[in-house]
């Protein structure tokens, strides 16, 4: 099963992608996460990736998906993935086809995180992480036992500086113009599976599993 997860600041899609990677048996593939290890490891793409990165420059398509595809290769994603944060852009989601076509593969399937963006801007604004470990917990819906204090670690839990309401909607603003051209291009191909998350993860990954389904996937 190869899948890519969409989905807005705050809208609870690295929490989704984590219950499908253990229910499908899946890699998760953070387009975060391979910068940092190229750059850690000194690759050639990552010794380039960086250079681009230190000037606050936009790193080029061609690296980003030299990057995913050096990924794709390794072992754990013989099984499968979902990828996280890549494509961004309908160039590398056209990139990412030729690519996985040239070895008889194709997505199966692209899941969207719905989220009214209201409900967004609660979550968010009320979010809270841990300088030390990086836990996340929510002062409404997820607190701390100790009011400041990470359950995990015992750091200090804060407010991480963007995640106020003007910021989050400005955000969403970036988030759906860069987005929604990508979620047209795979609804033309039939591809688009939506989670609703507004309630809970529960009702998203249900009704994730019910549009795999009906995709045959």
């Amino acid at each position: 099963m190869r899948l890519i997860i969409l989905g807005a600041p705050g809208s609870g899609k690295g929490t989704a992608a984590m219950v499908l990677k253990e229910k499908y048996n899946l890699a998760h593939i953070s387009t975060g996460d391979i910068f940092r290890s190229n750059i850690k490891a000194q690759t050639p793409l990552g010794i380039e990736a960086k250079s681009y990165i230190d000037k606050g420059q936009l790193v080029p398509d061609s690296i980003t998906i030299g990057m995913v595809a050096g990924r794709l290769e390794e072992d754990d994603c013989s099984a499968g993935y979902i990828l996280d944060g890549f494509p961004r852009t309908i160039a590398q989601a056209e990139a990412l086809d030729e690519m996985l076509a040239a070895k008889g593969e194709k997505i199966d399937a692209v899941l969207s995180i719905v989220v009214d963006d209201e409900i967004i801007k609660d979550r968010v604004s009320s979010r809270r992480v841990c300088e030390k470990c990086g836990a996340s917990y929510n002062v409404k819906y997820k607190p701390t036992k100790v009011e400041g204090v990470c359950d995990a670690c015992g750091g200090s839990v804060v407010q991480r500086a963007d995640d106020n309401p003007e910021t989050v909607a400005a955000r969403l603003v970036t988030y759906y113009e860069n987005t929604q051209p990508l979620i047209d291009f795979y609804n033309a191909k039939g591809l688009i599976v939506e989670g609703n998350n507004n309630v809970d993860s529960d009702t998203c990954i249900s009704d994730i599993e019910n549009g795999l389904k009906a995709l045959g996937v």
